[in-house]
């Protein structure tokens, strides 16, 4: 059963049908999908929910689809970890770690929004999909695609990581690498969805897609038991994840699947290279202002943000904070989270990890507070990013000796404080 009844305008809140539509023709405001909440509200609880496909099809109906879905069979429930480590290096109470790096086909989140609109994309009749990514996009809708049966275009930034380049082309799927960043990848796309019979999932299929991300939120709130955290800090790229974990926060509070009123605070984290919604966030601004990025954070790396605006209001709405970090902080991010949790994520959690550290000393999240940090992709895929900032192998020869050298080499560094 279906509970989706179309989609509307973020502004206005006109209303239109269940087509490859994205944006409102009278204001220009994004549309998002809309739902029978009382229809939902009969059938939903959390006993069912409980007893459901441990993947994002657990929540279908809070999803926007009508008919069954064609992938994602394996996407979703990924780990809440209770990171007492880290919260202990960071002088906080309770840290946990929502952790999409694992547990999916290709180890990013994207694999939750691709599933949704993969699924949308078979029902409204595609024969092609095809994305604008900075990377993880890119693997999903290849591997995704794959499995459904879709002949697929990617397209991507020419100076994406090698390893997320390979991470796409091992699908095998049309991969096009466009002279230019992300926004410049993005607006070529949006021509090619107006002239091509095509299913773009961040573009044409993008209302869909979004959907997808609510699960990240439906999966804290039950794994903290049928609860909302204090604080979530969420790295931002478009914005899109920041509005749509709060979107699942508050539709679980509508349905009264929760054991009290959402009282999260949202944050948004950014790297300093590419950071409009967190400089109008800490500038008090009506305004995202487009920025060239610049960082090694190349997932984040969106310059004009399409759901900046959105993410903004709702970062101030629930009395959250941003921050923004440098390349180095990121990448000592990535090791503090190594360290202490056993966990490599790539440069987006890294920025999660730094700006929660600043968020922290800055008073914006309390000592004494419950903080989730969303970790949105796996550190396999980033590895050039901390190669020169981490150590080295140790050689030595097949003896004993030669071994024992190093041991006390070792142990004389350590008695003199040196690393």
């Amino acid at each position: 059963m279906s509970f989706v009844l179309g989609l509307k305008s973020k502004e206005t809140g006109r209303e239109y049908p269940k087509k490859a539509l994205y944006v409102c023709e009278y204001d220009f405001s994004p549309l998002e999908a809309f739902y029978d909440y009382d229809g939902i509200k009969k059938v939903l609880t959390r006993e069912k929910i409980e007893k459901g496909p441990k993947s994002i099809w657990r929540y279908r109906e809070l999803l926007p689809i009508d008919g069954d879905p064609v992938t994602g069979f394996h996407t979703g429930f990924t780990p809440l970890v209770k990171a007492n480590n880290l919260a202990r290096e960071l002088g906080v109470r309770t840290v946990y770690v929502k952790d999409d790096s694992v547990c999916h086909p290709t180890f990013s989140f994207k694999d939750r929004v691709v599933a949704v609109a993969l699924s949308k994309a078979r029902e409204l009749g595609f024969k092609t999909v095809a994305c604008a990514s900075t990377g993880n996009l890119a693997n999903s809708v290849s591997a995704h695609g794959a499995f459904a049966g879709f002949e697929r275009y990617i397209f991507i930034p020419h100076d994406l990581e090698k390893t997320k380049i390979l991470a796409s082309l091992v699908y095998n799927p049309h991969l096009v690498t466009v002279n230019g960043n992300y926004d410049d990848v993005n607006r070529l796309c949006g021509e090619i969805a107006s002239k091509y019979n095509w299913g773009f999932v961040n573009v044409n299929l993008r209302p869909y897609y979004s959907e997808g991300s609510k699960t990240f939120g439906f999966e804290i709130a039950e794994q903290l038991g049928w609860r909302a955290p204090q604080h979530i800090v969420a790295p931002a790229a478009s914005g899109s994840l920041i509005t749509k974990i709060w979107k699942a926060l508050k539709e679980f509070e509508q349905l009264e699947l929760l054991s009290g009123p959402v009282k999260t605070k949202m944050h948004c984290a950014q790297p300093e290279g590419c950071a409009p919604i967190s400089t109008a966030i800490l500038n008090n601004s009506d305004f995202i202002k487009p920025v060239k990025p610049k960082t090694i954070a190349k997932s984040l790396a969106i310059g004009n943000p399409a759901d900046g605006y959105y993410a903004k209001d709702i970062v101030k709405k629930s009395g959250g904070s941003a921050a923004m970090v440098s390349d180095y902080e990121i990448q000592e991010g990535i090791k503090l989270l190594a360290r202490t949790e056993g966990i490599f994520t790539e440069t987006a959690g890294g920025v999660t990890v730094a700006c929660t550290k600043k968020l922290i000393l800055s008073g914006a999240i309390g000592p004494d507070d419950e903080v989730v940090i969303a970790l949105t992709g796996n550190g396999m895929k980033t590895q050039e990013a901390i190669q020169d900032v981490i150590g080295d192998v140790i050689p030595i020869e097949p003896t004993m000796s030669s071994f024992e050298r190093v041991i006390n080499a070792s142990a004389h560094k350590s008695a003199i404080g040196v690393r």
